[in-house]
């Protein structure tokens, strides 16, 4: 096939091949991994020459590297240090550890097992961050202890590259001595880190000078390219030489551009290695022997999530976010296919083990949406459940104000009564957070605000206000109603997380109802208009303007807020009659000057 073929059945199958598998919730890259099944030698055979495919796309392997040292900034990595180095390096030494020896055991050699364990140990760090992304638990204890074990492999990827030159050879067997093969590659590295840090600044400056989008980006290229054959040409691992550019630039000024530059290059050429590896993948070996790839498989996954568990409870003495962390990371990671490619060529390891290395974890990758939808079915709630704690409503005094959630905006509304000695009952629904607020000092209460029960054991029947601060929409409302309906005494002012919210929170009766960005995006915006020029009386002035005519809006509106047709020709004319008004300000401001 000519090249432009190639291109076209390449990018034919990923366009069709990556969105369903996202869609699916598995991820881009076993959407690149079953497009190259599909096309390679075990599927319709449309692309043949796979080896010359994989030594070109090794070049999105050598970017990605660059990248993850440009991200790496080193104040950043010192703050999360306790985290990556302790738990990170729990997770990888104990994982490669046990799977080593397994591989020992099963007859392989010290250089290969140990390969083989450390490689099996890395986790997918984009398909891990995507899972907790949709399940929103990136925030959660769990979710940023998994973030930084991710790191941590990303770290650990960098010396596993520098031991394949050490452990094995490549080509035809070196004639120079061993500790002279170690000198020039100490060389070249200590030459690396000068240049980075004395010369690749000025270098950018000077290319930036001339304000040409096309030589920054060829600039940049040239700096990867060549660290990467520098650092090859010593024997030592391309993707090394780009890493260590990419952390010398961590904190340079360039490093946004560098990174917009390089990131479509290595998103392409990155997603060509896939492919590439799923061309190569035998699937040959599931077929003939499916009990042995099945077995590799779960054995793999139940290893790591044994190890994550361990380290879990540990961390966080909870059941729950243990298991779930042991889940979301107990995959194999794409840097497998990296290393073990590299590890072919340095001789470390052989072919066939490599394609039975790939198959495994490919595989293990469609096991943790399956596993964690499992889990969060059938498992969690039964955690939960466990973990549920009585509800304590039972002040000791009647208080003139009663907060409904003590997060972003309810700390706030609290702190403020307490500088003013003004009383106050607090609920929370949320037993992690009201745990914190009371070690600090903050008397609160567990309790749903939602019910009835509860609110008349706060003693809501003697309280003035009603402070309406819950974070969830949902149960922002229904505590709405519960409070209008059996304590209409109370005066409400409610917390809308958006217009929708405050929507539904105003066709309930209630009058006080603040949308949490509204105020700050007003005074946002009046700096802004002082700054391009304004007097302070002119942008108060217009904020006020603008600030009256969008309640005005919100009211008029709020009626119509399930009909989008009418709300779009409310939102026409509001918007024309406040041109018209600052066009009248306008006027009436150059007849007076």
């Amino acid at each position: 096939m000519s090249f432009l073929s190639q291109a076209l059945v390449f990018l034919a199958a990923t366009v069709v091949a990556v969105p369903l598998f996202k869609r699916l919730g598995l991820g881009s890259v076993l959407g690149y991994l079953a497009a190259g099944m599909v096309i390679g030698p075990w599927g319709f055979r449309a692309i043949s020459d796979v080896e010359s495919i994989l030594h070109f796309s090794e070049f999105g392997v050598v970017l990605f590297l660059f990248l993850i040292g440009l991200e790496l900034q080193p104040s950043r990595l010192w703050e999360l240090r306790k985290s990556v180095f302790g738990l990170g390096s729990l997770q990888v030494v104990g994982t490669g550890a046990l799977l080593a020896v397994g591989g020992m055991l099963a007859g392989l050699s010290a250089p290969t097992a140990l390969i083989a364990g450390l490689g099996l140990s890395l986790s997918s760090t984009a398909f891990a961050l995507q899972l907790l992304a949709e399940k929103n638990e990136l925030t959660t204890d769990y979710g940023r202890a998994s973030f930084s074990i991710l790191l941590f492999q990303d770290l650990a990827v960098i010396p596993l590259l520098a031991l394949l030159p050490l452990l094995g050879t490549a080509g035809a067997p070196s004639t120079e001595p061993t500790w002279l093969s170690a000198l020039k590659g100490a060389g070249v590295l200590i030459a690396v880190v000068l240049a980075g840090r004395y010369v690749l600044r000025p270098v950018f400056k000077v290319v930036a000078s001339f304000h040409s989008q096309e030589l920054f980006t060829s600039t940049a290229l040239l700096l990867v390219m060549g660290t990467a054959a520098l650092v090859s040409a010593v024997g030592l691992s391309m993707a090394l030489g780009a890493f260590l550019a990419g952390v010398l630039l961590a904190d340079s000024e360039f490093r946004h551009e560098l990174e917009a530059d390089i990131e479509p290059f290595k998103g392409l050429l990155l997603g060509l290695f896939f492919v590439a590896v799923g061309m190569s993948v035998n699937i040959g070996l599931v077929t003939t022997s499916p009990l042995r790839v099945v077995g590799l498989v779960l054995g793999l996954v139940a290893l790591k999530a044994a190890v994550l568990y361990a380290i879990g409870r540990w961390a966080f003495r909870s059941n729950e976010q243990a298991l779930s962390m042991a889940i979301v990371i107990s995959q194999g990671g794409e840097f497998a296919f990296v290393l073990f490619r590299l590890a072919v060529g340095f001789h470390v390891m052989e072919g066939g083990l490599e394609d039975l290395m790939v198959v495994v974890v490919s595989l293990s990758m469609v096991t943790t949406p399956l596993l964690f939808a499992a889990y969060a079915r059938w498992l969690r709630p039964r955690f939960q459940k466990k973990a549920h704690r009585e509800f304590d409503v039972a002040p000791e005094e009647d208080h003139p104000v009663i907060i409904a959630g003590v997060g972003r905006v309810g700390q706030v509304v609290a702190r403020l009564l307490r500088a003013k000695r003004i009383g106050f009952t607090a609920l929370d629904i949320s037993s992690e957070h009201i745990d914190f607020l009371n070690r600090i000092g903050s008397k609160v209460y567990y309790g749903d605000a939602s019910r009835l029960d509860l609110l008349r054991a706060a003693r809501a029947d003697k309280a003035k206000a009603f402070v309406l601060a819950i974070d969830d929409v949902e149960d922002s409302v229904r505590t709405a109603e519960t409070v209008i309906q059996h304590f209409p005494h109370l005066t409400l002012f409610a917390r809308a997380r958006n217009r929708q919210h405050a929507y539904r929170l105003l066709n309930l009766g209630i009058k006080h109802v603040m949308r949490e960005t509204w105020v700050s995006s007003l005074e946002m915006a009046e700096e802004l208009l002082q700054e391009l020029g304004l007097t302070y009386s002119e942008s108060h002035k217009t904020l006020e303007r603008f600030r009256q005519h969008d309640e005005a809006l919100l009211q008029a509106t709020s009626p119509y807020h399930k009909d989008p047709q009418k709300l779009t020709e409310m939102a026409i004319k509001a918007r024309a009659e406040l041109q018209s008004l600052f066009e009248q300000d306008a006027a009436e401001q150059n007849k007076a000057g």
